[in-house]
């Protein structure tokens, strides 16, 4: 019931195949320092013995451009269908693992895992964030992103939701007022 939950694409890639793209809704940051997130994926989907396999995966931020695809690489099987071509989408070259990116997502987040753990119906991949890539569109000109103008993507029991308007900020129901 703790939802909503950000949506995104794990892109990965066994040495000499294709890429894989399977939708995550069960994703989220677990430390800071060093910059650590987790993943959890049912041992059924095709990209679960991927990622076991090579240690590593990309995760890919979503906007609304990419809930469509988004949707259909949660609900399609890589065993079966290309999802990159598919989806037209483009594999971005990664900095520190050898799974690329998807070049259309705003911003990709290298992974490399670093502990496994069997939960039950899902596996969680404990994994340190490597090396992440903005789409230079999205920086400011003193290079900043401004994440929460990309319009990401959220999802809460089975619907899409475009993230929306701010209603405050980190410490405001203490700051003082003027």
């Amino acid at each position: 019931m703790l939802y909503p939950v950000p949506a995104v694409m794990v892109s990965c890639q066994r040495p000499g195949e294709r890429p894989n793209i399977v939708t995550i809704a069960w994703a989220g940051t677990v430390c800071s320092d060093p910059a650590m997130l987790s993943i959890s994926v049912r041992k059924e989907r095709y990209s679960y013995d991927i990622i076991r396999e090579t240690g590593e995966f990309v995760v890919n931020l979503i906007t609304k451009e990419l809930t469509y695809a988004t949707d259909y690489c949660g609900v399609k099987s890589g065993r079966d269908v290309d999802k990159f071509a598919n989806m037209h989408l483009t594999p971005s070259p990664s900095k520190t693992v050898a799974a690329p990116g998807i070049a259309q997502s705003p911003v990709n987040l290298e992974c490399r895992v670093k502990q496994v753990l069997e939960l039950g119906s899902h596996v969680m991949f404990v994994a340190e964030v490597t090396a992440v890539s903005v789409d230079p569109a999205n920086m400011d000109e003193n290079g900043k992103l401004h994440l929460n103008e990309l319009g990401l993507v959220a999802y809460s029991h089975g619907e899409y939701f475009e993230l929306g308007d701010k209603i405050g900020k980190f410490g405001y129901s203490v700051q003082k007022k003027r």
